[in-house]
């Protein structure tokens, strides 16, 4: 996969699976054909272990303090989360089966080594490892497109992140604009920062959302984002740690019609008319007569008006004509045209 196949077809859908198997294989398999149906381009897992990712600790920094997972450590939340890798391979088959990419975001270089073995065509690096630096060479070195996430990363945080890639030879970079809260707050969301993030950073953007419902998804595309990354469920009602900010398939599917209608809105720069604009061009104004008028006499604002359609000259030559006489007797509702204006 080159990274045009992501960033070269209008908004590139994926929806990221996480935790939302909630233990389960069967849930698994019918995830990806939820969002194959519900017109994701892509399907996305996580690649961890529990000790691949933290540590097993009851010491207090290792517990999570507020948000959705207050209250839990780290070692089980990661342990409920994680998929399991002897799925890797029944998830990647049927993503192909379905006709959708396969994509993972690894988390330590053996779960690189692990996704080059499934032939994995890209990958993600998530926002929380970002700073990562070892761990993003290590996986921009498989020469494959990146997408980075860049949830609370700062401008240099993202720069240093990005020259990674660039220092192993992988220009093939997508930045992912992104607000680390679960779910994000619209408010925290700062949309405006995606056209600011292209032109800073010399690379396409997209978003990884985690806010409720499609308008971030949609404000992001007429900003400019490419890719849109959901997480996608196939109901919240089953329980698990990605459940409450994850997208149904009935809403992905409402997503994934908006997104593409307002990149159709959007289309191209062009200040061509359209073949139905052409048609319309008639309906411009132009100056008529709007009343009889004798050969020699002046032509006035009472008698020469700027009126529509556009069958006479046009408005522009309103101060030129106003003050010259008819050639001839012109009646009322003739559009003016130069031979009718005296020498």
């Amino acid at each position: 996969m080159k990274l045009a196949d992501i960033t070269g077809h209008g908004a590139y859908l994926i929806a990221e699976m996480s935790a939302n198997h909630a233990g389960s294989l069967d849930h698994a398999l019918e995830i990806v054909g939820a969002a194959k149906k519900a017109g994701a381009d892509c399907l996305k897992i996580q690649t961890y272990t529990a000790d691949t990712i933290t540590m097993d600790s009851d010491r207090d920094c290792f517990l999570i303090k507020g948000g959705l997972w207050d209250g839990r450590r780290l070692y089980e939340l990661y342990q409920e989360a994680s998929t399991p890798w002897e799925w890797h391979g029944a998830i990647r088959d049927e993503c192909a089966r379905q006709g959708l990419d396969f994509l993972s975001t690894p988390f330590g270089n053996t779960a690189v080594d692990f996704l080059e073995e499934l032939g994995v065509a890209f990958y993600k690096i998530a926002s929380f490892e970002l700073t990562d630096i070892p761990l993003i060479e290590y996986t921009a070195g498989k020469g494959k497109p990146m997408l980075l996430s860049c949830g609370m990363g700062t401008q240099r945080e993202i720069a240093d992140a990005l020259d990674a890639c660039r220092r192993v030879g992988n220009d093939q970079v997508v930045l992912l604009k992104c607000c680390s809260e679960y779910p994000a707050n619209p408010a925290d969301m700062r949309l405006a920062t995606i056209a600011d993030m292209r032109e800073r950073f010399g690379v396409p953007v997209g978003l990884s959302d985690h806010s409720m419902g499609s308008l971030a998804a949609v404000v992001a595309v007429s900003l400019g984002a490419c890719v849109i990354e959901k997480h996608f469920c196939l109901s919240r009602d089953i329980p698990n740690p990605d459940s409450a900010f994850s997208m149904e398939p009935q809403e992905f599917a409402e997503m994934a019609r908006q997104v593409r209608a307002a990149m159709e809105l959007l289309g191209e720069v062009s200040y061509e008319r359209t073949a139905a604009e052409q048609a319309s061009v008639k309906f411009r104004r132009s100056l008529f007569a709007v009343r009889d008028i004798g050969a020699g006499e002046f032509f006035t604002a009472d008698n020469v008006r700027s009126i529509r359609p556009s069958d006479g000259l046009p408005p522009a030559r309103y101060p030129q004509v106003l003050g010259r006489r008819a050639a001839r007797d012109i009646p009322r509702g003739t559009p003016l045209r130069d031979e009718l204006i005296a020498p």
